[in-house]
């Protein structure tokens, strides 16, 4: 259990690399698929243009989908993005960056198996086998057919063993005719998506240098947040459950401490430590009422020395401050409530 705890801590502090990592092994798994992918022609006039392009394009946009489904922080996303206004804005501008972030890694699956799709051309030369220029490249010499007919021949190209129209056009040469297409169309895909994956990554900070900090900044801040919001969270429904269990075995057993007159037991210390990491709330309607006025009501993004609350209010508001020579004690700053 160690190692495991170990590993995932290790993923959570190297999120990022992480992330690349899966975006990788996500291309891989992207070319694998299509190899071991048994690519079956209709090789009929009104399907195969549905066929070649659903192979084309449907299998690229489930991957992309699958890489916002294995990000983590497109929860973190949605939850920034839906939450209440309360006393923190929301920066468009971090949302923004948040999910070109993400976009970016889950485009690089489909991205593989689109050039990988083209450059092989069996998509192409399927989809769009019935548009060969006969004129140019077939028999001038063969007798005319109707374009239905003309269609119905065209249409078989991609199976060799049923084409029955070499006196019209040899299959070698609509093949190798269409697949020259489709692979200049993956050269240009894969020079493309270079090109742009360069303008992104190395010229966008440099249009707007303080703006992309300030998103990047704040961005890791909400990621950041979340996971020390969980693990407070988890600290403290860890005590509150060791207290309680704790209380209700002290409970059953105060008869048989008093039927055999021994004096009660001091509570251990890892009890009064737990007790001390409840931080005030020791019910679960305060717990509740805590969690619903985090999500409506996160605290602004100013950190100020805390104050002695008295009651319901907080002590030391509207006094003098300290004289400089004054002993100061020192504090830990925190996030109003304010």
């Amino acid at each position: 259990m160690d190692k495991f705890r170990m590993i995932f801590q290790f993923f959570q502090s190297n999120q990022e690399s992480f992330m690349n990592g899966i975006c990788g092994i996500m291309a891989l798994a992207s070319t694998q698929m299509y190899s071991a992918f048994d690519f079956n022609c209709p090789c009929l006039p009104h399907y195969n243009l549905a066929y070649g392009l659903g192979i084309l394009l449907v299998p690229p946009f489930i991957l992309f989908l699958l890489g916002f489904v294995l990000n983590n922080n497109i929860s973190m996303l949605a939850e920034e993005w839906r939450r209440p206004q309360g006393q923190r804005g929301k920066d468009p501008a971090v949302l923004r960056y948040m999910f070109c972030s993400m976009a970016q890694r889950a485009m690089i699956a489909p991205a593989v198996w689109v050039s990988v799709t083209l450059l092989d051309g069996k998509c192409i030369t399927c989809a769009f086998c019935t548009s060969v220029p006969v004129e140019t490249l077939g028999n001038a010499s063969h007798p005319r057919l109707s374009q239905g007919e003309t269609e119905r021949v065209l249409a078989q190209i991609p199976c060799k063993e049923i084409y029955s129209g070499q006196q019209l056009i040899a299959n070698e040469v609509a093949v190798r005719y269409l697949r020259c297409i489709s692979q200049a169309l993956g050269w240009c895909f894969v020079l493309l998506m270079t090109t742009l994956a360069f303008l992104v990554r190395s010229l966008r900070p440099c249009f707007s240098q303080a703006a992309f900090l300030k998103s990047r900044y704040w961005s890791h801040y909400i990621d950041i947040e979340r996971k020390l919001f969980d693990e407070t969270c988890a600290e403290h429904a860890r005590s509150f459950a060791k207290v309680c269990i704790q209380q209700f075995f002290e409970g059953m057993s105060t008869d048989l401490v008093a039927a055999r007159c021994h004096q009660p037991r001091k509570a251990p210390a890892d009890a009064e430590e737990a007790a001390e990491k409840l931080l005030g709330i020791t019910d679960q309607g305060t717990m509740n009422m805590a969690l619903k006025s985090w999500h409506r009501c996160k605290p602004p993004l100013h950190l100020h020395p805390p104050a002695l609350p008295t009651g319901n209010s907080w002590a030391g508001e509207g006094q003098p401050p300290m004289h400089p020579s004054a002993p100061r004690k020192e504090t830990a700053v925190y996030y109003s409530w304010v």
